[in-house]
């Protein structure tokens, strides 16, 4: 399992909101299916998780998406999300 401050391969073809999922999952020691309530609150009271996965989405033209972050908080981390898919915990 990782650490905080590590980054998440962003390998993975899942979106970002699950992306985030497997990161505190892995920073907890859990696997993601065990982050749920009421140990850990769920993601959507933190962070509209489509709206997540759609920001980072290729433009109209495919073309990908350059520059720009997301920060939030979620089960006491602070979470990074960046263009190219990549979740970093603080």
């Amino acid at each position: 399992m990782g650490h905080r401050g590590d980054r998440i391969d962003v390998s993975s073809r899942a979106g970002p909101s699950h992306r985030v999922i497997e990161a505190v999952a892995d920073a907890e020691g859990v696997w993601p299916e065990d982050l749920t309530p009421p140990e850990y609150e769920p993601l959507h009271a933190a962070i509209d998780p489509h709206a997540l996965d759609t920001l980072f989405e290729p433009t109209r033209t495919g073309a990908a998406r350059r520059g720009g972050t997301v920060t939030f908080r979620y089960c006491g981390y602070d979470v990074t999300v960046d263009d190219t898919g990549a979740v970093s915990l603080e």
